[in-house]
């Protein structure tokens, strides 16, 4: 299997370790978020890394070199501006006929293989790799018709399936993000959805955090110190 995963992003949300090292190479307890990830894809068949960088892009590749230390073949792509979250696929040559797209600051159990798996049984363009995330609204919410109401429920807890930052895709969705321009995941699932390309969503039991806030950061050190067997497989 081949992975690509973007790690251009400025991390600006957490501030101010971003302002020396890119979010990727944050740690939880003594590895770098990114080197967690790639143990785990090494570990679910991923043998290919091609690691999309912008902002202190020169850290990273030190850090990993060719990934031969991890037993992966890494190469790069270097963005000169940011392209979003979609658009540095636009510039990646030798994609596979399907391979993985993540975030390079995920902590997560699922596994890599399965999701894989199942967006080629069920011949997707695009599989997205879902979470059911549970919101609490700290409020009473009304529901009301006109000036009449309704009901009353107090403090509720709703459950959404939201995004994990991840995905399997087949090598023909490039042809919708356009050239040298800024193009987001969103935009491509949507687009490719418009244009009757099969996208497809997975659903599994496992753990997902996006550390993208100081607080995300703070859980997620919390966790992988509790477990971190559970994280980095053996």
């Amino acid at each position: 299997m081949q992975a690509i995963i973007l790690a251009g992003g400025k991390g600006t949300r957490l501030k101010p370790f971003t302002n020396v090292i890119p979010k990727p190479l944050v740690p939880l307890g003594n590895k770098p978020i990114l080197e967690i990830i790639l143990l785990q894809l090494k570990h679910y068949g991923v043998t290919e890394v091609v690691i999309a960088v912008n902002h202190l892009a020169h850290l990273i590749k030190a850090f990993f070199g060719n990934g031969k230390s991890l037993g992966l073949d890494i190469r790069y792509s270097l963005e000169d501006k940011p392209l979003g979250t979609a658009g540095p696929l636009k510039i990646i040559g030798g994609l596979q006929n399907n391979f993985l797209v993540m975030n390079g600051d995920l902590l997560t159990t699922i596994d890599y293989s399965n999701i894989y798996k199942n967006h080629i049984d069920n011949g997707s363009d695009i599989t997205i790799g879902t979470y059911s995330k549970k919101l609490k609204v700290d409020l009473g919410v009304i529901e009301s018709k006109g000036d009449m109401f309704i009901s009353y429920n107090e403090k509720p807890e709703l459950n959404y399936q939201v995004s994990m930052g991840l995905y399997v895709m087949n090598r023909n969705v490039i042809r919708h993000i356009p050239e040298n321009k800024k193009f987001d995941m969103p935009d491509l699932v949507v687009k490719a959805h418009k244009l009757n390309d099969n996208v497809s969503c997975h659903k599994g039991d496992y753990e997902w955090l996006d550390i993208g806030r100081l607080e995300d950061y703070e859980t997620a050190n919390k966790l992988f110190e509790k477990n971190r067997s559970y994280y980095i497989p053996e």
